[in-house]
């Protein structure tokens, strides 16, 4: 994928990873658990940067809606408990296991859709490019704080969740 630093594009390759990481979350000739162990810090850090870096930015401009934001964060913490429901299970791939995770990719999709459609689109359209490449550093230097920090381990996620 070619470098970028704008916001918006940053933003949409984490979704695509994770849409890459559902499918081997499926796959019973893929290392199911250190996909889940990727996706979950992915899922946390970038769900964190948005909420610290983006989403209170982006909640200036006029022509994206207050709203959509915040609902953006309230399922943030629907993800969060999907998350934490499948990290809980004990067995990888067990019926248990497989429902989790789909409720786990409903949950984010639906989210990474929505949020796609409104406040994405609405960056796109009314902030300038050198802003959004502002955003993206941020959001970038937030998320690989995150990431390094293990933030996807479960006890975090449950940190995160019971807060």
């Amino acid at each position: 994928m070619a470098e970028t630093r704008d916001v918006v594009e940053l933003i949409l390759q984490d979704h695509r990873r994770m849409e890459d990481l559902f499918r081997l979350m499926r796959s019973v000739e893929a290392d199911r658990a250190a996909a889940l162990r990727e996706f979950a810090d992915l899922l946390i850090a970038h769900a964190l940067a948005e909420e610290a870096k983006v989403y209170p930015a982006l909640k200036r401009y006029k022509h994206i809606d207050d709203e959509e934001v915040e609902h953006g964060e309230h399922e943030h913490d629907e993800g969060n408990k999907a998350l934490l429901d499948l990290l809980e299970v004990e067995e990888v791939g067990s019926e248990e296991w497989d429902s989790k995770l789909e409720a786990l990719v409903e949950a984010v999709t639906h989210h990474a859709d929505e949020e796609e459609r409104t406040i994405l689109n609405g960056a796109r359209e009314n902030v300038a490019m050198e802003r959004r490449e502002e955003l993206g550093v941020a959001f970038t230097e937030e998320r690989e704080r995150r990431l390094k920090a293990g933030c996807g381990s479960l006890d975090n996620v449950r940190d995160i969740v019971h807060s």
